[in-house]
C-alpha cells in the first residue's frame, strides 16, 4: 500500500451509465502492437498502467487476486494526485471499469474509467473512457479546462501505444 499522509475527500459511486452521463466524457482509442491476451496481463500486473511511462508514477492493488467486481487499487497520478478506485465491471480478459470513492483533490463529484481490450489482426485495440462530474465550485474551471484536460489524459494511451511498440521491438 502507497504511504498515507494523504487528506482524502469522498466521491459518490457511478456505475457503467456515468459513461453516458457524465458532464465530462473523454475516449481515446489506440492500436497496441500486442494480442489482447497479454495486453490484459500487464493491464492486471502489479505494474499495470505505471509501466507505460509517466503519466501514472505508482499504482498498488489494494485487494487480493484473484480480481474481480470490487477489487480496489490506489494511484498517484503525475503530479501527484491520489486516487482509490473500485472496479465495478470486470470481464477478464476484456474489459474492466472502476469508480474512484476517494481523492486527494477535492475536485470531483464522481469520476470514473473504462477500458476495453479487443483484437485488431495480430494486434489490440485499446479503448479508455474517461468520464468526470467536478464539484459545482469548480465545474466552470473544469469546463474552460476540458480541452486540456483531455489532452492530458491522451498521454496515457498514447505512453500505452509507445510502450507495447517498444516491447515488440525488443522481443
Amino acid at each position: 500500500m502507497l504511504s498515507d499522509v494523504t487528506r482524502w475527500y469522498p466521491l459518490q459511486p457511478a456505475d457503467a451509465d456515468f459513461f453516458e452521463s457524465a458532464p465530462h466524457v473523454f475516449t481515446y482509442q489506440k492500436r497496441f502492437a500486442a494480442p489482447p491476451a497479454q495486453v490484459w496481463e500487464q493491464l492486471t500486473s502489479d505494474a499495470s498502467i505505471a509501466a507505460w511511462g509517466p503519466a501514472v508514477k505508482e499504482l498498488s492493488w489494494t485487494s487480493p487476486r484473484p480480481f474481480g467486481v470490487g477489487t480496489t487499487r490506489e494511484v498517484v497520478a503525475l503530479g501527484g494526485a491520489r486516487m482509490r478506485e473500485r472496479y465495478f465491471r470486470w470481464e477478464d480478459g476484456s474489459r474492466h471499469s472502476f469508480a474512484c470513492y476517494e481523492s486527494s483533490l477535492p475536485l470531483f463529484n464522481r469520476f470514473a474509467e473504462d477500458y476495453l481490450i479487443e483484437p485488431d489482426g495480430a494486434d489490440t485495440l485499446f479503448t479508455w473512457v474517461v468520464a468526470i462530474e467536478p464539484k459545482r465550485a469548480a465545474a466552470l474551471a473544469v469546463k474552460l479546462l476540458a480541452p486540456a484536460a483531455k489532452a492530458g489524459f491522451g498521454r496515457m494511451p498514447r505512453d500505452g501505444q509507445r510502450y507495447w511498440a517498444n516491447k515488440t521491438k525488443r522481443s
